[in-house]
């Protein structure tokens, strides 16, 4: 199956590249690497072709942003996030860390408070 990475706002293709099933292609908020470059998937879209009277998957685009994973990114309730999950300030996503201390690193940051409601 082909998979193309996008680049986010210009739509400009940056690579083509073959993978055996869709369950290969990551979603949103994943990271990819590939050749020493990780990039962020920010969104997933189909493209089929008609064949033989019948659509059929031929292509997965991928919106990505060139990024390299966070040191403090981590797997958390099925999704990553970067920094602490368990601080009040932190956004729980894998773009942006928190608004007091955005670029981190949350073991440094002196506002830590925990979650009223817990994780």
């Amino acid at each position: 199956m082909q998979i193309e990475l996008r680049q986010i706002g210009s739509d400009r293709l940056l690579e083509s590249i073959e993978v055996e099933s869709l369950a290969e292609v990551p979603h949103p908020g994943r990271w990819l690497v590939i050749d020493q470059r990780s990039f962020l998937v920010l969104q997933r879209s189909h493209r089929y072709q008609l064949c033989n009277g019948s659509y059929e998957l031929a292509t997965v685009a991928l919106q990505v942003k060139a990024q390299v994973q966070p040191r403090d990114a981590l797997w958390w309730q099925n999704q990553w996030v970067i920094g602490n999950p368990d601080c009040h300030f932190n956004a729980r996503s894998p773009l942006l860390r928190c608004a007091v201390f955005p670029d981190g690193p949350c073991t440094s940051c002196g506002h830590y408070r925990p979650r009223p409601d817990g994780p």
